[in-house]
C-alpha cells in the first residue's frame, strides 16, 4: 500500500509539473515568430481577410455590396464552426487533438487559396476599360468558396480550443497560478494583436505591391510552421480529458425537469439530489452549488420514490429522470450567460465595417505619409491603427489599470469583466458615430474638387482622417473582446469551457451575419426611382454615413440593454477545491 501511494504521488507531481508559463510559447508565440496555432492562424486568416475586399473587387471584379456581403458571410461561417469544434473537444476528442487536426484542415484551405490567387486560370481577365470588367465565373468562385470553407472548418477547431487550452495550463486550485490565468487572457490577445499587426502591414503590402500569390503564400507558410511548433510542445502540455457531451447533459436536465413539472418543489434545497461520484469527472476544480434563479430546473434534482428505489437497489439513477444539483446549475449558468452573449453581436456588426466600407473609403483618399512622400499606405493596412490602439490599451490595462484598480476593488483582475465589456460597448458606439462624420467630411472634399462622379480618383483629403474611428475600434476591442473571453471562461461550467469559448466566436458569427442583413436591407430599401441607393459602388454618391449612424443608434440601445443585463446578472457560485502550499486540497465556497 505504501508503494502504491508513493507511485500515485509521483504521478501527481509529474502532472503538476506540466503546463504553466513554459507551454505558452508553443501555444501563441506565432505572434512573435509566426510559430504556433491560434495567433499564427490569425496571421494567416487576417493576412487574407484584411485585404479580401480588395481581392474581391480588384481581382474578381465583384460589385462592392456583393463583395462586402461575401466577406461578412465568410467571417460569419468561420465564427460559427467553432461550436462544432468545441463540441468535439469537450465531448470526445480533447482540445489538443482538436487543434492539431483542425490546423491541418486550415493548412489545406490556405494552400488552395494561394494556388487560386497565383494562377491566372482561377481569375477573370483584366479590365479593358474603366467600367468594362468581367466578373469571376461560377467555377472560379466555387474554387474560392471551397478554399474558404476548408479554412472555416479549420478555424472551427482552432478558435474555441486555443484560449481554453492555454488557460488549462494554469492550475486553478493552486493560489500561485490563479492570478496568472487572467493575465494570460490579456497577453494572449496582445500576442494575437501583434500577429494581426504583421498581417495588415507586411502581408497586405506584399499583396498590393508584389502579388497575391506571394501575399497569401507568406501566411500559408506561417500556418505550416505553426502546426510544427504546436506539436513540438506536446510533452509539456497539461491535457484535460474530455468529460462527455455537454449538450447531452444539458438536454438531460431539461428533459428531467419537464418530466417532473407536476412534482411539488422541495422546501429545503439541501434535499435536492447530490452525487459526488457522478460529478467528479466534470467538476475537477469545484462543484457548482444551488442558486434560486430559474427554479423550475430544480425539479430535475428532486428525488422521487422511484428514484430512491433505483438508488437503494444499487443502480445509478437514469440521468434523463434525475440530475444532480451540479448538472442543473450547469444549465442555469449557460442560460444566464445568454443575454450577455447577445449584447456582443452589435459590436461585431460595427467592427465588420472596418474590413469592408472603411477600406473602400481609404482607397479613395490620399494615403501618403506626407505631401512629399512617395509611399502610400495600402487601404487594407489602415487596420494597423486599430491594432496599435488595441495593443497599447491592453498593455496599459494590464500593467497600470489592473494594479491600481486592484487596490480599490480587491479583485485579482482589477475590474470585473462585466464592467470591462461595458466600457468597450461605449467606445464602439463612439467609433461608428465618428466614422459617419468623417464620411461627410470626405464627400465634401470630393464635391469641392469636382470628383463626385470619378470613383477612381484620389480625393485630396488625408486618409489619416480615418485614424480616430480605427483607433476607437481598437480600444473597444481591448475592453470588449478580452472581457468576453474572461467572462465565458470564468462563468461557463468547467467541463464546457471550449464550448463557452465557441460562444465568443458565435457572437462574432452572429454580428457578421447581422452586418450582411443590415447592408442588404439598406441597399434594397434605400433605392430610389433612378436606381441610386445609400451604398453604390461609387461611395462619393452614396450615403454611407447613414449606415454608420444607424449602427450607432442600435449600439446605444444595445448599451442600455447590456447595462440592465449586467446589473441583474448572477455569478455562478462554486464550492472550489484549493490546493495549499503543502499540496493538500481544501473546499471553500466562492462566487
Amino acid at each position: 500500500m505504501e508503494v502504491r501511494g508513493q507511485e500515485r504521488s509521483r504521478c501527481l507531481n509529474d502532472e503538476r509539473r506540466k503546463g504553466g508559463l513554459k507551454t505558452l510559447p508553443f501555444i501563441f508565440d506565432e505572434a512573435l515568430e509566426h510559430a504556433a496555432n491560434e495567433v499564427s492562424e490569425k496571421l494567416a486568416v487576417v493576412g487574407f481577410s484584411a485585404n479580401m475586399i480588395s481581392y474581391f473587387t480588384q481581382q474578381l471584379h465583384m460589385p462592392l455590396t456583393k463583395a462586402a456581403n461575401t466577406l461578412t458571410n465568410f467571417n460569419g461561417t468561420a465564427s460559427l464552426t467553432p461550436l462544432l469544434g468545441a463540441f468535439l473537444a469537450d465531448s470526445c476528442v480533447g482540445r489538443f487533438w482538436t487543434i492539431a487536426v483542425a490546423s491541418i484542415f486550415y493548412q489545406i484551405g490556405m494552400i488552395t487559396l494561394t494556388i487560386s490567387a497565383a494562377l491566372p486560370l482561377f481569375r477573370p481577365p483584366q479590365c479593358t476599360g474603366d467600367h468594362n470588367c468581367e466578373e469571376a465565373s461560377a467555377w472560379q468562385l466555387a474554387v474560392l468558396y471551397v478554399a474558404l470553407l476548408l479554412s472555416a472548418i479549420g478555424a472551427g477547431g482552432i478558435r474555441p480550443c486555443v484560449v481554453a487550452f492555454g488557460a488549462d495550463q494554469f492550475d486553478e486550485s493552486d493560489p500561485k497560478e490563479k492570478t496568472k490565468t487572467w493575465s494570460f487572457f490579456n497577453w494572449y490577445y496582445f500576442c494575437m494583436g501583434v500577429s494581426i499587426l504583421l498581417a495588415v502591414t507586411v502581408v497586405v503590402y506584399i499583396q498590393d505591391n508584389v502579388g497575391w500569390g506571394w501575399g497569401l503564400g507568406v501566411p500559408t507558410i506561417a500556418m505550416g510552421i505553426s502546426v510544427v511548433s504546436f506539436a513540438a510542445g506536446y510533452p509539456m502540455y497539461r491535457r484535460l480529458e474530455p468529460s462527455g457531451s455537454p449538450f447531452t447533459r444539458l438536454a438531460q436536465v431539461a428533459v428531467a425537469a419537464v418530466r417532473k413539472r407536476k412534482v411539488a418543489m422541495v422546501a429545503d434545497p439541501s434535499c435536492l439530489y447530490e452525487n459526488d461520484d457522478m460529478d467528479a469527472p466534470i467538476s475537477l476544480s469545484g462543484k457548482l452549488v444551488h442558486t434560486k434563479q430559474i427554479s423550475f430546473l430544480d425539479k430535475a434534482a428532486i428525488v422521487t420514490a422511484d428514484d430512491q428505489a433505483t438508488e437503494n437497489s444499487g443502480s445509478r439513477p437514469n440521468p434523463w429522470r434525475l440530475s444532480t444539483v451540479h448538472r442543473v446549475e450547469e444549465l442555469k449558468s449557460v442560460i444566464r450567460m445568454a443575454p450577455i452573449w447577445a449584447a456582443g453581436i452589435l459590436v461585431i456588426t460595427a467592427y465588420a465595417q472596418q474590413n469592408t466600407f472603411s477600406i473602400q473609403q481609404a482607397r479613395t483618399m490620399d494615403r501618403r505619409l506626407s505631401p512629399r512622400s512617395a509611399f502610400s499606405i495600402p487601404p487594407g493596412s489602415m487596420t494597423v491603427f486599430t491594432m496599435l490602439a488595441m495593443l497599447l490599451t491592453i498593455s496599459l490595462y494590464d500593467r497600470a489599470l489592473v494594479p491600481l484598480a486592484r487596490r480599490f476593488t480587491g479583485l485579482h483582475r482589477g475590474i470585473s469583466f462585466l464592467h470591462r465589456m461595458g466600457v468597450g460597448f461605449a467606445f464602439s458606439a463612439v467609433a461608428t458615430l465618428v466614422a459617419g462624420f468623417v464620411e461627410v467630411r470626405r464627400k465634401r472634399a470630393a464635391a469641392s474638387h469636382g470628383l463626385l462622379d470619378d470613383s477612381a480618383a484620389t480625393i485630396p483629403i488625408s486618409a489619416f482622417w480615418l485614424v480616430p474611428q480605427y483607433a476607437l475600434h481598437g480600444i473597444a476591442e481591448a475592453f470588449t473582446s478580452v472581457g468576453h473571453l474572461e467572462f465565458f471562461y470564468d462563468q461557463a461550467p468547467e467541463s464546457m469551457r471550449s464550448t463557452a469559448t465557441a460562444l465568443f466566436w458565435m457572437s462574432i458569427s452572429a454580428g457578421s451575419y447581422f452586418s450582411t442583413l443590415l447592408v442588404s436591407m439598406v441597399h434594397r430599401y434605400s433605392a430610389g426611382e433612378d436606381g441610386s441607393n445609400w451604398l453604390p459602388d461609387n461611395l462619393n454618391r452614396g450615403r454611407l454615413e447613414y449606415l454608420y449612424w444607424i449602427i450607432t443608434f442600435l449600439q446605444v440601445l444595445n448599451l442600455l440593454y447590456y447595462m440592465i443585463c449586467a446589473k441583474y446578472y448572477t455569478f455562478k457560485p462554486v464550492q472550489s477545491r484549493r490546493r495549499t502550499d503543502e499540496g493538500a486540497v481544501e473546499l471553500n465556497n466562492k462566487v
